[in-house]
This record gives structure tokens, C-alpha cells and sequence, in this order.
């Protein structure tokens, strides 16, 4: 069996037409096609029919992929694990991390890992709480860092660090002249947070909860760069984490005129942890960097009030 026409079998299925299957694999439309058909005829069973121009897979196909995609993950981690022997101060790491941790956790992580092991390779992914938990679970990552523990019970989760999170106001906001806030005092204000999916939104909702309340949601983003913005533009309140590895005090920057105020009546904070399949034993360069991921943050914690 022919392991290129079970890697563009799988991307068909996964909904890439067969068009751009055929230019990822470097053949002719014409020649995947018969590849696909050969596959079909060595399974005995049609495992695509066709919607519009779509190749949708028949039921025969669905289980067919499911051993294809265990075939293809097997095959891809004997070839890292020879790799691995041959070469084994390199390596690859696939880490997948949610969005609010690629502007300062992550680069740190990744930068004190590759002065130890300037060889390894990283393969990097974002996506949000439920994106993080399905990438491992699909094994297209092999450790991911994120808020919560995703508590599947096919995932290991270790904690790394406590993020502090505080209320940010707009400078001309009735509240800006306070370094401290009962989050319930807010509970008036339009909130500016991120879509469902991500930590921070279930976290900030929790908390609002906690301090007696529903949070008023005036805009949803997807990146905290953005509630920042919004919240300096005057249209609404937001929890954001302030962490001491950030690099700069965030309401020193001129162009982005905010408070940030310590929330008082409720823990305004959330965990952020490494994770990784507990049934699946992680090759050595994955591993080297969850035991140094989990070493540099050993008893970190968050950061002491912004400054301003």
C-alpha cells in the first residue's frame, strides 16, 4: 500500500478537494485520482461519493480513516524516533498554544530550550481552549500549553504558572483614579472580551459570576491585543492577564491610555499548564521541553501591580 495515496486519501478526507490534494502531493489531478481509485479497489469498498464537486466519504471510508490516521501518526513518529536516535540533541517539537501566550510565555519558553538544544526544530500552532484539546487528541501536537486544565481523560495536564488578571478601564473612566476594584463595581459596565472558545472568556464569565453578576458583553475578539485597543478607544471594560515575564508594563505604552486596576472581591486569576497525551509515550525531544517548560516556571507566580 502506497503510503503518498494514504496521506492524500487523508486529506480528502478531511475536506481538501482533490485538486489541491493532487499540488500538495506534487501529481496530477488525473493521477490521484486513479491512486485513490487503486486504494478503493485494494480495500474492496468505495470510499468517497461525490457531492457537487465535493468527495465526501461513504461510511466505509469513515472507518477506513480511522486506521489510515493511526497507520499514517505510527508511521510519522517511527520515522522522528529514528531521527531522534541518529541525531538525538535535535529533534522536533510540535506545540500548539493558545493565542494570549505567543506574545511572551511561549517565546521565553522556546528561546531558553533552544540554547540548550539549538537543533531541535518546533512546529507551532495556535488555537483556542478546545482547538488546543482536539490537536493532541488528533496527534497533530504533541504537548500544548494552555489556561485550563482540559480534563479529558486522555490528557495529562500540568500546571506551570498563576497569571494575574486585572481590570483594565480607560483612562477617563469614573473608576481610573483607583489602584483597586471590587469586580461587582463593574457590574454595570460593558465588557469587552473574547469569543466563546477561548480561556480567557470562561474565566472572565466565571469571575464575574463569582462577584454576583453577568458580564454585559459589549464586543467579542480574538486576540487580547484587541481588547486592549478597545478598551483605550473608551468602549468598555475587560479582565486582561498581567504577568511579571511580560516585557513591559502594558499601561506605560502611549498609544494604548488604560488603567489597571487589582480586582479585590474575587481570585482574578488563572492557571496556565502543559499538556500532553497520557496514553502516549512523547518522544525525546518533547519531552526535554516539558521538563524544562515545567523547571523555568517552578514556583512562578503573577506579577505585582502594573505600573501607571
Amino acid at each position: 500500500m502506497d503510503l503518498h495515496a494514504l496521506r492524500s486519501f487523508q486529506a480528502v478526507a478531511e475536506g481538501a478537494t482533490v485538486t489541491d490534494a493532487a499540488a500538495e502531493a506534487r501529481i496530477t489531478q488525473p493521477a490521484l485520482s486513479r491512486a485513490l481509485k487503486r486504494l478503493e479497489d485494494e480495500v474492496g469498498a468505495e470510499l468517497f461519493h461525490r457531492v457537487g464537486r465535493i468527495l465526501r466519504l461513504t461510511p466505509a471510508g469513515r472507518v477506513f480513516k480511522e486506521y489510515v490516521d493511526a497507520v499514517l501518526d505510527s508511521y510519522d513518529r517511527g520515522c522522528r524516533a529514528v531521527a531522534e536516535v541518529v541525531d538525538p540533541e535535535g529533534g522536533v517539537v510540535s506545540l500548539a498554544f493558545l493565542h494570549t501566550l505567543g506574545t511572551w510565555l511561549v517565546p521565553r519558553l522556546v528561546t531558553g530550550f533552544r540554547e540548550a538544544f539549538p537543533q531541535t526544530r518546533f512546529e507551532l500552532h495556535q488555537a483556542d481552549e478546545n482547538g488546543l484539546a482536539q490537536r493532541l487528541l488528533d496527534s497533530t501536537a504533541d504537548v500544548i500549553i494552555t489556561s485550563r486544565d482540559p480534563g479529558h481523560p486522555l490528557i495529562t495536564w500540568r500546571r506551570l504558572l498563576v497569571e494575574s488578571l486585572w481590570l483594565a478601564v480607560p483612562v477617563r473612566h469614573r473608576l481610573a483614579q483607583r489602584q483597586r476594584v471590587r469586580l461587582a463595581e463593574a457590574a454595570e459596565e460593558q465588557f469587552i472580551v473574547l469569543k466563546p472558545g477561548y480561556g480567557l472568556r470562561s474565566v472572565t464569565e466565571t469571575l464575574c459570576r463569582q462577584a454576583g453578576f453577568s458580564p454585559l458583553v459589549g464586543f467579542e475578539g480574538e486576540e487580547v491585543e484587541t481588547l486592549r485597543g478597545l478598551v483605550a478607544a473608551g468602549l468598555g471594560v475587560s479582565l486582561i492577564p498581567v504577568s511579571r515575564e511580560a516585557s513591559t508594563a502594558p499601561d506605560m505604552n502611549p498609544d494604548l491610555p488604560i488603567r489597571y486596576l487589582q480586582v479585590t472581591d474575587v481570585q482574578a486569576a488563572r492557571d496556565i499548564g502543559i499538556a500532553w497525551l497520557a496514553s502516549r509515550t512523547l518522544p525525546p525531544a518533547p519531552q526535554r521541553f516539558v521538563d524544562h517548560a515545567r523547571s523555568v516556571t517552578a514556583d512562578a507566580t503573577a506579577a505585582p501591580a502594573p505600573r501607571g
